[in-house]
């Protein structure tokens, strides 16, 4: 083997392993995750009642993840938070959503109409708006940001697979 076929092995590995490991972006991570996602949380628990809300809240939910996904590497936090997790939580996100807004219409309201709530069942309609915010939203868009980036982070790294494999033949 030449030293030219070695050296296109070489790329071809440094190809497919896009992670380098970083002391410093790990414990960084490490230790501003926490921070991030209870940040997160917060947002999506008071958005009902104060600016902020649960789609920023489940946005900063899944840059957290991200920013893990970084530091760890991609393969190791898709295998963590599999793809059978992402779609139930955005599944479970809809139906909540779905639910609260279609038992007002069924009992002859308007769709999202809280107001039926306190009058059929006696519950506060901030509670609808509530349950739509932590049940519906927030879980739709963490799942949505966290699923995308894998989807392009598998289509980025098929092409530079397939690219360096095209060039070797």
């Amino acid at each position: 083997m030449s030293s030219a076929d070695s050296s296109s092995g070489d790329s071809l590995g440094d190809a497919t392993s896009t992670y380098i490991e970083s002391q410093v972006i790990m414990v960084t991570v490490r230790v501003i995750a926490p921070f991030s996602l209870t940040y997160g949380l917060f947002l999506m628990f008071h958005g009902s009642g104060s600016p902020g809300g649960s789609f920023q809240g489940g946005a900063i939910i899944g840059a957290t993840v991200l920013m893990i996904a970084f530091a760890f590497g991609i393969e190791p936090t898709r295998d963590w938070i599999q793809n059978r997790t992402l779609v139930a939580l955005a599944t479970g996100g809809v139906t909540t959503f779905a639910m609260i807004g279609l038992i007002p219409l069924a009992l002859g309201g308007n769709f999202l109409e809280y107001e039926m709530y306190k009058e059929e069942f006696g519950i506060k309609a901030k509670w609808g708006l509530e349950a739509i915010e932590i049940g519906g939203v927030a879980p739709i868009v963490a799942s949505v940001v966290v699923g995308l980036f894998f989807l392009l982070a598998a289509g980025t790294m098929q092409d530079s697979v397939s690219e360096e494999v095209s060039g070797d033949e």
